[in-house]
């Protein structure tokens, strides 16, 4: 078997010191850029931006090369039809602010970001219209954060159901363009660009990044579009029925409030929208 080229120079700058090492890719790339980020007078680049759309079926041999790269390949969308591509070409991106995945426990932040939201620490001074309806929106659950959802039964490749996911999001918006970026994953991607989409909710995205991680581990999730504040993933092993749905809407509330808040505004009503859901959307204000 013939051996895949070594990275371009350019792709190898995205790793810092020698960490690209023996890293090799055979797809060929459109014409790009490597964008850095905005601190700093000479920013390391951070992530590497076709000039144009991305070509069809280029995203998914990208993501069968990712072991061999070291790249985590996304769709990159921008902030309405903004001429700078923004948050990309502008360089809104801020690694420097962000932690790492790993130093975080998903089960944990979730739980902290259901109490804030609720607001059950100080529901007994609040209005009693207003401490009704958080009641309302997080039912059945009480003041108690209730636990994360447990892994549904596996149905398939979530390899497989990313790339089919990619080609169907690429068909429906063209005009996305393809990044680039080292992480293992793509929740370590967006941490290691320094993506700050959810920064009205939460500004480190290694925190929201541990429970990407965590879904993936779960319900086979992967980062597939991001865009200014949103992203689009791909789901291998959704929840089979409501109850099950319950336990996962909860944690879409806690780490993505916006979603359901301003949204179809309970817990009950979004759920329904994700039993056997193959993709999560994820918007924050």
């Amino acid at each position: 078997m013939t051996a895949s080229p070594p990275l371009p120079a350019e792709l190898r700058r995205l790793f810092l010191g020698g960490a690209a090492g023996h890293r090799a890719m055979s797809s060929s790339l459109p014409a790009g850029r490597l964008i850095g980020a905005e601190e700093g007078d000479d920013p390391t680049p951070v992530l590497w931006m076709s000039d144009g759309p991305a070509p069809v079926g280029l995203w998914e041999a990208l993501h069968r090369e990712r072991q061999s790269s070291g790249l985590w390949p996304l769709l990159l969308a921008p902030l309405r039809d903004e001429p700078d591509f923004r948050p990309w070409g502008s360089q809104e991106l801020y690694p420097g602010r962000m932690s790492s995945p790993d130093s975080q426990d998903a089960a944990d932040l979730l739980r902290q970001w259901w109490e804030g939201i609720a607001g059950w620490q100080d529901e007994e001074a609040e209005d009693p219209e207003e401490a009704a309806e958080r009641r309302a929106i997080t039912a059945p659950f009480g003041p108690s954060w209730p636990g994360q959802a447990p892994a549904p039964a596996a149905t398939g490749s979530p390899d497989e159901h990313a790339r089919a996911v990619a080609a169907a999001l690429l068909h429906s918006r063209p005009a996305l363009r393809i990044g680039l970026v080292a992480g293992v994953d793509g929740a370590a991607a967006l941490a290691s660009c320094g993506w700050s989409g959810p920064l009205n909710h939460e500004n480190d995205m290694g925190r929201i990044a541990s429970v990407l991680r965590s879904w993936e581990e779960r319900f086979g999730a992967q980062v597939v579009v991001v865009g200014f504040d949103t992203i689009d993933l791909s789901v291998a092993a959704p929840p089979a029925d409501f109850d099950e749905a319950l336990l996962v809407a909860a944690e879409h509330l806690a780490l993505c409030p916006d979603n359901i808040l301003q949204g179809v505004g309970t817990l009950s009503a979004y759920a329904e929208d994700l039993v056997k859901a193959d993709s999560w959307t994820l918007w924050w204000d």
